[in-house]
């Protein structure tokens, strides 16, 4: 800084320097940048114990005077907490604090600059303080006794109920660990501890049978998992309780004495022989009664069968080893009083082989023999079959058929290995001679009972290369053990086919012989029934038919000889034809006597008749009772008077005719019961 001339604008000194010095007042508040503030401290601390340090910042100089210089004090929190005047370190003042009694404390902390003197400045801040928990209390169960129920049809796993022992404890220092220490369930039930680890859940270890124990008793304990080790002095961090657990009874399904059968059997048992007695009974204390059957999808061809009752299994058809070797068949028990409750058991069978298989070769088998084969050539080496299966293994025996034990072509040797050779005997084949032989081969088996069969081998000559490579083979057949000639079985078949002309001659002659006594549909007519092929004129047409054999059935006989249609002949006429009028008009009994004759000329007729029925029959004929005390009923001439007929005579005809005469008005109403 310096002075100048204002006219010349010069500087009248040289420059000079001044330091402007500020003072500072307390114009400040401390302030607490951070707040408010959260903390925490264990429960049951010490007194004095740190809980958390404040810091307040104030804007003015420290370096002078008072301004800057903060004193911290407590405006709220007391007497819980308290705080160091100069650090501001906030400490525990209170022994013993409970966090399950309090757990969040607000306290309130004051910053005055000037040394905490009268006229400074102040600034507060706040502080969240919580407890955290320790493990300082036991857990304890609610109930001394639980009662718990469950059904003795639950299955190994289900629950049975939960217990808790709880703790006012929280998080780690309130997860339990709970165990069976005693009782007489510890066996049968089981205890585990929830994902939370706070229940322990009671399930079943073993089946339940009502039965056998209604109830069980079981003592658990619940203890802390976390335990601080200064802390047991306010201990057993533990409890125990008593769980009473009641088995429900429920309707069961019958239990069988094993959980399955097997069975061995001969496969030539006899039908009827009885496997093994299947036993099931009802395990409630009810005990029903049980009764047995096979579920047939296990036994479709019904090989066996089961007494309802008694539950006895046995055969009823023929078993056979080599086409099942093994029945598997499921036995269902069912409660007579509940047939909803069937229980099941399998029952496996095994068939037994027997020796009841002939062996056999082990395929159709055709071997050849070349032309130019030499005495004892291999021509073939044959093997044998057997379905049955003996324990010892099979061992088959080869000979020739006792025919054929000295042909002079094949020879046959046993290898005692259960195969054997076709040898030739001689040399010279040739097919001008001869091109096939049947060689039949005995094969035995070594069991016992032993099994025999005949089987034959097939053996062409054949034209082969010197490789022994066939060339060509002729089908024509021949049979080793014996031979016939062409002249032979020409004569053969000539007598079979005598014998089957014969034959039908027979069936011919049979034939016709019965004929005579088969009646002819058309002749088989038991009522007066007359065909012709054009149309009736009505009752005006007396061409047609002869309507005085209704009339009078004794000019029947007349009027039918002497009124024939003209112009073509009834196909069928009437039975009464065959007839003599000498049956139907004799006897001079008078009406009923008339028709009595005429019934024994039908009957007469009958018997005679070699074409009748052998049967009773029922045979109707156009024939009216002249002797009847109604006379004729026909309406035929009933168009021939025009006068009202009068039917008072039906009143005297008996109570037969009550209704008609009824029907027709005349019955007399003042007359007398008729019965």
């Amino acid at each position: 800084m310096f002075a100048r001339n204002r006219l010349t604008d010069r500087p009248l000194e040289p420059e000079s320097e001044f330091i402007v010095k500020i003072q500072d007042i307390n114009d400040n508040e401390p302030k607490f940048l951070d707040g408010p503030y959260q903390a925490s401290v264990p429960e049951m601390s010490k007194i004095g114990t740190s809980v958390i340090q404040l810091t307040a910042t104030d804007a003015d100089d420290p370096t002078y005077g008072n301004s800057a210089r903060v004193v911290y004090s407590i405006l709220e929190g007391q007497p819980y907490f308290s705080v160091d005047a100069k650090t501001g370190v906030v400490r525990v003042s209170l022994a013993d604090m409970d966090r399950e009694t309090r757990e969040n404390y607000s306290v309130v902390i004051q910053a005055k600059d000037m040394g905490g003197q009268l006229g400074g400045l102040a600034g507060t801040t706040t502080i969240n303080i919580t407890l955290s928990d320790i493990n300082d209390n036991p857990p304890m169960f609610d109930q001394r006794l639980y009662q718990m129920s469950i059904p003795e049809s639950a299955p190994v796993g289900s629950v049975v109920g939960r217990i808790w022992a709880k703790d006012r404890d929280i998080g780690v220092n309130a997860e339990m660990r709970y165990s069976i220490i005693d009782g007489d369930g510890r066996d049968t039930f089981d205890i585990s501890t929830d994902p939370t680890n706070l229940f322990g859940i009671i399930t079943v270890k073993k089946p339940l049978d009502f039965e056998k124990k209604p109830s069980y008793t079981l003592k658990v304990e619940g203890a802390n998992i976390n335990v601080d080790p200064s802390l047991r002095y306010r201990g057993p961090f533990k409890d125990v309780t008593i769980v009473h657990v009641s088995v429900e009874d429920v309707d069961e399904p019958p239990v069988f004495d094993l959980p399955v059968y097997y069975i061995e059997l001969p496969e030539d048992a006899e039908i009827g022989t009885m496997l093994k007695t299947v036993s099931a009974r009802d395990p409630d204390a009810a005990n029903n009664t049980v009764r047995y059957s096979i579920e047939r999808s296990s036994d479709p061809d019904k090989f066996f069968y089961i007494e309802i009752t008694s539950g006895s299994l046995m055969t009823v058809r023929w078993l056979d080893r080599e086409e099942i070797g093994w029945h598997n068949i499921t036995v269902l028990a069912m409660e007579m009083n509940n047939p909803s409750q069937i229980a099941s058991v399998s029952v496996a069978i095994k068939v037994l082989d027997v020796n009841d298989n002939p062996p056999s070769l082990a395929h159709y088998l055709e071997a050849y023999v070349c032309e130019t084969a030499k005495a004892g050539q291999l021509i073939q080496t044959v093997t044998a079959v057997d379905p049955d299966e003996p324990l010892g293994g099979q061992h088959f025996y080869y000979s020739l058929a006792p025919e054929a034990a000295n042909n002079p072509n094949f020879t046959l040797k046993d290898n005692q290995d259960n195969t054997a050779w076709i040898l030739t005997r001689r040399g010279g084949w040739s097919q001008q001679d001869q091109t096939i032989f049947y060689l039949p081969i005995v094969i035995t088996d070594g069991e016992q009972p032993v099994q025999t069969s005949t089987s034959t081998l097939t053996i062409r000559v054949c034209s082969c290369d010197q490789k022994g490579n066939v060339m060509s083979c002729n089908a024509e057949a021949y049979s080793l053990p014996a031979s016939l000639s062409r002249g032979a079985l020409i004569a053969i078949l000539a007598c079979i086919f005598v014998l089957l002309v014969m034959i039908l001659l027979m069936l011919s002659l049979r034939t016709h012989r019965k004929k005579p006594y088969l009646c002819d549909e058309e002749e088989n007519v038991h009522e007066n029934i007359v065909r012709y092929d054009d149309e009736g004129g009505g009752e005006e047409d007396t061409e047609a038919f002869d309507i005085a054999a209704m009339w009078n059935p004794r000019e029947a006989h007349n009027h039918h000889l002497g009124k024939m249609r003209q112009d073509m002949l009834p196909e069928i006429e009437s039975l009464s034809r065959y007839v003599p009028q000498a049956c139907v008009m004799g006897g001079g009994g008078g009406g009923d006597s008339n028709v009595h004759g005429y019934v024994l000329a039908k009957l007469l007729e009958a018997d005679m008749d070699p074409c009748a029925p052998p049967y009773d029959s029922l045979q109707t004929y156009a024939y009216e009772g002249e002797g009847s005390i109604a006379e004729s009923l026909s309406s035929l001439q009933s168009g021939t008077s025009n006068t009202d007929h009068e039917y008072d005579y039906l009143n005297d005809w008996g109570p037969r005719f009550k209704k008609l005469a009824e029907m027709y008005g005349v019955l007399e109403t003042n007359s007398p019961p008729l019965w």
